[in-house]
């Protein structure tokens, strides 16, 4: 059964990280007139999903941990007020280390928050200055026990791999690192170097160079390897986890499930339709406030919702099935996939076992390119 989600999203950092590409701001000026905005939406778009109940809750950014216990309980406040939560709904908060005080922990519990996702990047101080992070090595690993110590045990870290100055051997020490810390889920993604960012700048006046496609592959490959090892599932790209540990609110995104996202930037989907909010602040603020419109809207047709399909199923380790295919999109669409299936019949990346179809681990290094040919395109 398919599960429906709520995503929330905080557009404010204190610090620009070289690497990112979220919609954010570094500006707190319109921070009041944001979070007002953000649960009068909710209010708006309360009908937008097809059913009333939420089993999973998620903050993300942008950085949602520079707001106060009292700012993130007035959203979650309105959440609870309109829609039925989940007795056992995972409500997840994005955070950055510095923020996690023993403090700031005990608030955000106290108001229902029983997940963290911490965007470490590195537990090294070299790599974290040079992503213009604002923590360092030694707070990274604070924040994880401090975390654990205020009793949450579901817990996500990110990791970056594929940095320039990275050597193979550093980053087998952050993967070291992080099992040492016991942490049951991790989101390891290799750094991509997009055009608007301050790398993609430092890129274009050739102060930045990738590394070459072996050396990721070789970190990849240590990644796989070490968190199997260590018996950490990897069920989806750049996700591992322990002891069923799965992101509840990610995996319904992957299993093409029903979400509604709240904030500038925002997207949502219910199945029928795709819909995503303006990711300029003062006018998300403006349109919210004059009741005029805040979003952009597509309603899928048949074959993009087939598309859609092949892109999320197949980052995962459910993949996706034929007979699923059939049922939901018809014999044509089968056909198409089983004619564009036959060019991989003795394939290191693709693995079919009766209708089901799912990448291989060197698969999914090159999904982005595997999935794109499995693609219907008029």
């Amino acid at each position: 059964m398919l599960m429906s989600g709520i995503y929330i999203h905080i557009p404010f950092c204190k610090k620009v990280c070289y690497y990112c590409d979220f919609h954010f701001t570094v500006s707190f000026i319109q921070k009041d007139l944001i979070i007002n905005s953000i649960i009068k939406e909710i209010d708006l778009r309360r009908e937008y999903l097809s059913s009333n109940q939420l089993d999973t809750i998620y903050f993300g950014g942008g950085t949602p941990s520079v707001l106060s216990k009292n700012e993130i309980g007035r959203i979650l406040d309105k959440i609870h007020a309109l829609f039925s939560v989940s007795p056992n709904a995972e409500i997840t908060l994005e955070a950055n280390p510095d923020d996690l005080s023993h403090e700031y922990l005990q608030s955000i519990k106290q108001i229902g928050f029983n997940r963290l996702s911490i965007g470490i990047q590195s537990f090294f101080d070299e790599d974290l200055k040079w992503m213009n992070r604002r923590h360092t090595g030694e707070e990274a690993e604070r924040s994880v026990k401090s975390s654990q110590d205020a009793g949450f045990f579901n817990m996500n870290v990110d990791l970056i791999y594929g940095l320039p100055q990275l050597t193979s051997e550093r980053w087998i020490q952050n993967l070291r690192k992080f099992l040492d810390l016991k942490i049951p889920h991790l989101s390891a993604y290799h750094l991509t170097i997009e055009p608007k960012t301050v790398f993609g700048y430092y890129k274009r006046k050739g102060q930045l160079i990738e590394i070459d496609e072996n050396q990721s592959f070789s970190q990849y490959t240590s990644l796989i390897n070490i968190m199997k090892e260590n018996s950490y599932q990897h069920y989806e790209i750049s996700n591992f986890c322990s002891g069923g540990n799965y992101s509840q609110h990610n995996t319904n995104y992957w299993k093409v499930g029903e979400y509604l996202g709240i904030g500038p930037s925002a997207h949502s989907f219910n199945g029928i339709s795709r819909q995503w909010n303006t990711s300029v602040n003062s006018d998300y603020i403006n349109a919210i406030n004059k009741g005029t419109s805040f979003f952009e809207e597509e309603y899928l047709t048949e074959k993009e919702r087939f598309n859609e399909y092949l892109l999320t199923g197949l980052r995962t380790q459910w993949g996706i099935d034929e007979e699923i295919i059939r049922k939901k999109f018809g014999t044509l669409l089968l056909s198409h996939l089983e004619k564009e299936l036959e060019r991989f019949p003795h394939s290191n990346y693709i693995v079919r076992n009766n209708s089901h179809v799912s990448l291989t681990e060197e698969g999914m290094f090159i999904s982005d390119k595997i999935i794109s040919e499995l693609f219907w395109v008029d």
